[in-house]
Formats: structure tokens, C-alpha cells, sequence
């Protein structure tokens, strides 16, 4: 019920994929841990239930003077200003009456105004008409304002679920005269107009949005009591005074510069307040920053860089020398010691070549023949490698004879081929002549024959 009623839809996380009827989508939700807890008394129990309008945006009690029992998340009808509205329960038991007190309103006043029934269906879907009204009506309510030329910005608009009154929530520096902008409000809309005034912080709880710390908004989620911030509690937690970064989304400075406000002012109660300047031998110290978590002052001297601990003890010391007229030689640095244990390297081990893939193990038959090549080759003996190269040169040297012999390559022919010079054998490659001048012309044999020369006799073939 709660998702179906909001603007944004699903959340992306949501389980109950919008059925867990818990308002937790809202803004401004609240748990109700006592909701279980068994009372001595049912009849003292708190008539007061707490409703929370457009999507937690707005709250307000209502007396609860029927016979049921309304469980957080549900939609019930209210009493309205001349007809009805809808809400939803955020609230039940004894935490109301605790933010009654907190509020300052009586729980038996009798201008708290009642809960009338369960929503039905009809209620429901009068009230989405109007809710879809709420868009058009802000933009025409703005361009109204600008046309009298008022010094005022429009935030949000909400409509009562009958149609019949609408709320202006604007934001003003000054006093503005908008009684007959209610006029023409009155006219165009056809409503009874409420103008309220708010600060920028409500506007920006209204809107919602994600701070510079990564979560939702605080006046989007649980902050209702706006207090006043100034710069004085950046300067006390010595924070640089940048407008930029102390800024929130609304403009102003943030609101959770008050959190740990008052833990910085009770540490800063043992710090000496006159000690912004130490006189030394060697020249002034000027204090740069006090850090409250380990009880130490840092100083730099005058036209130097470097920064020097101090602790409280020895601050005090050099202050009341100072008093005296005495100046001390040098600063007592201290020892800056830290309880946070130091970070382990933890050990990496190297399982480089302990894991196999089966698809790494494949590989080509011609990658694993030349890597078996080069092992072969790196096992041998340089002068096995020596007695194998002589081998194959005495293999390409030696021609095959008979009608059987293959072609030589080419780089045989120049060896074989050599014409009338001779061989390491002594005899000529008569074979492969006779078969090359078998096919020459007759005419031309006698002339190929190689002449002999002397003193080289040629045995018969």
C-alpha cells in the first residue's frame, strides 16, 4: 500500500515488490517498537494516532474515537476543512503520546480533530484525482505570483483528497503582502487557499535528496527540530571555513555541524585559551591547530614550514616561562604514538603455473614439433651438431644414378651440373648427359661431348 501511494514507484530493492504495507518508502517513517508490548491496562492506552499526509511530507494527530483497532501503513478517512481527507497511519500507542509531549499539544484538547473510518475504494480514488491536480496547480500557482511581481517562491502545493481546500507551502525572506494573490488563488482554482510559510531546511526535507555523505537527507528522514548553525562550530572542530563544503542542498549551513558540537566544547574545556603564540630563542611559534583527540597543539615557527606537536603540559610550561621573561632554547616535540595497530601485508603465494586450463593445453602440431626440435637441439654436443651438418652436406652432394634418379632441387643443380670439372669421386655425371643428349638433336651431340684434357684419363663407362 505504501509503494503503490508513492510518487517514485518500487524501489529497486524492495522485496515485498510493494505489498509490505509498512510505509517504510515514506519519509519520515517511524518504527513503533512498543506496537507488540502487552499493557496491564488496555483502557489507558493512548487514543491518539499519528497520520502522515503526501508521502510523509506533512503530519498531524487525530483522536481515534471509533471501536477499531488502525495498524501503521493503513489508509483511513479524516476530518477535513469543510469535507474529508486521507492519510496514512504512521504511528500508534504510547510513542504518541511521548511526541505529544515533545509538541506541546494536550492529548484531551478538544481541537485535535477525529478519524472518521477505514478508506474505501471511492476515497482512494478521490484522492488520487486530486493529487494529480497538485503539479498543474503549482505551476499556475508560480506563474501568479511572478505576474504581481512578489518576492516569493512557491515550494509545494498540497490539495485536500475532497478537492476542496489547498495548502501553499512558499518561502520568503520578508514580509510578503499575498492577500490578493489568495484572491485570485481563490478564483482560478476554485479552493479555499491556507498559505504557509517555511524555512529553506523544510523545503529541502520536502524535496529529499542525498548529502555530500553518501545517505538520505537528515530533515528528509528523522530531523524535525531545525537549529540555528553558524560558522563559530566549524571553527571549534577547526574546520576550514569553506562556504562550498559547509553548505548543504538547501543553501544554508549544514545541520549536522551540531552533532558533535558539544563534544568538541567539553574537550576544549583543558586547552589553554591564551596560548596562540610561544616565544622561543629562535623566534615566535604561531599555533596552526588543536587536535582534541590526542590532546595536542601544533605550532610552526615564523618563516618556517615545519609543523611541531606540543602537548598540553609543555604549552603550559612555555606559556608561564614567557610570563617570567624567559625564553626556552628549543620546543619540546612530542612523541606522536597511535593505538591503531598496524596493517599486515598479508602473503601472497604464488601459484603461477598450479592451475591448467584445458583449453591453454591446446595447442598446434606445429608448435609442438618445433618446440621438440629445439630441445633436441639444445641437448646436443656442438660437435654432434658439427658431424650432422657434414652428414647432410654429403647427402645433397651425392647424386642417385639409374633411370630411377629424382630431379635434384635447386640448390643441387649447381653441385651436380658442374660440367667437365670433377667430383670428389673422379668421375663425371656421364648418366645425366647421355639422358640430356638423348633428347637433343643428332646434329648437336658431338658437339656437347666435353673435350679431355690431358693427363686426365676417364675410364668406360
Amino acid at each position: 500500500m505504501a509503494c503503490g501511494s508513492c510518487g517514485t514507484g518500487v524501489p529497486g530493492g524492495c522485496q515485498s515488490k510493494g505489498s509490505c504495507s509498512t510505509g517504510a518508502c515514506n519519509r519520515m517513517n517511524v518504527h513503533d517498537w512498543l506496537a507488540n508490548l502487552p499493557f496491564a491496562d488496555p483502557e489507558s492506552n493512548c487514543r491518539i494516532v499519528e497520520i502522515s499526509f503526501n508521502n510523509g511530507s506533512r503530519k498531524d494527530y487525530f483522536k481515534n474515537t471509533t471501536l477499531h483497532y488502525f495498524e501503521k501503513g493503513e489508509m483511513v478517512a479524516l476530518e477535513g476543512v469543510n469535507g474529508f481527507d486521507v492519510g496514512m497511519v504512521n504511528l500508534t500507542g504510547e510513542l504518541v503520546r511521548l511526541q505529544l509531549k515533545k509538541n506541546n499539544i494536550d492529548e484531551k484538547s478538544p481541537d485535535i480533530k477525529k478519524i472518521l473510518r477505514r478508506a474505501t475504494e471511492s476515497d482512494l480514488a478521490k484522492m488520487q484525482e486530486s493529487k494529480d491536480r497538485e503539479a498543474q496547480v503549482l505551476i499556475r500557482s508560480r506563474a501568479m505570483a511572478r505576474q504581481l511581481n512578489l518576492e516569493l517562491k512557491m515550494a509545494e502545493v498540497e490539495v485536500q483528497a475532497d478537492g476542496r481546500k489547498a495548502t501553499f507551502f512558499y518561502i520568503a525572506d520578508d514580509r510578503v503582502d499575498f492577500r490578493e494573490l489568495i484572491k485570485l488563488y481563490a478564483g482560478e482554482f476554485k479552493v479555499k487557499v491556507e498559505m504557509r510559510q517555511i524555512g529553506a531546511r523544510q523545503e529541502a526535507g520536502k524535496v529529499g535528496g542525498i548529502g555530500s555523505c553518501g545517505r538520505e537527507l537528515c530533515c528528509a528522514t528523522w530531523l524535525t527540530d531545525f537549529k540555528s548553525v553558524n560558522t563559530n562550530a566549524a571553527r571549534y572542530q577547526n574546520l576550514s571555513i569553506n562556504q562550498t563544503k559547509l553548505s548543504g542542498q538547501c543553501g544554508r549551513l549544514k545541520c549536522c555541524l551540531n552533532f558533535e558540537l558539544d563534544t568538541y566544547m567539553d574537550a576544549l574545556q583543558f586547552f589553554p585559551t591564551d596560548a596562540d603564540t610561544l616565544d622561543t630563542a629562535k623566534g615566535r611559534a604561531f599555533l596552526v591547530k588543536k587536535d582534541i583527540f590526542k590532546n595536542l597543539m601544533w605550532y610552526s615557527m615564523a618563516g618556517g614550514g615545519n609543523h611541531y606537536p606540543l602537548s598540553l603540559e609543555t604549552v603550559k610550561k612555555i606559556k608561564a616561562q614567557n610570563r617570567d621573561g624567559i625564553k626556552p632554547e628549543e620546543l619540546e616535540v612530542a612523541e606522536i604514538t597511535t593505538s591503531k595497530p598496524k596493517e599486515i601485508e598479508p602473503e601472497y603465494a604464488d601459484i603461477v603455473g598450479q592451475i591448467s586450463l584445458s583449453s591453454l593445453e591446446k595447442t598446434t602440431r606445429k608448435r609442438r614439433d618445433k618446440e621438440r626440435s629445439q630441445q633436441q637441439n639444445q641437448q646436443r654436443s656442438p660437435q654432434q651438431n658439427q658431424q650432422r651438418q657434414g652428414q647432410q652436406n654429403q647427402q645433397q652432394r651425392t647424386a642417385p644414378q639409374g633411370n630411377n634418379a629424382s630431379v635434384p632441387s635447386p640448390a643441387q643443380a649447381p653441385q651436380q651440373n658442374r660440367g667437365p670439372q670433377q667430383n670428389q669421386g673422379g668421375r663425371l655425371p656421364q648418366n645425366n648427359n647421355n639422358r640430356n643428349n638423348k633428347n637433343r638433336p643428332a646434329q648437336n651431340r658431338g658437339a656437347q661431348q666435353p673435350k679431355k684434357e690431358e693427363g686426365n684419363s676417364e675410364p668406360s663407362a
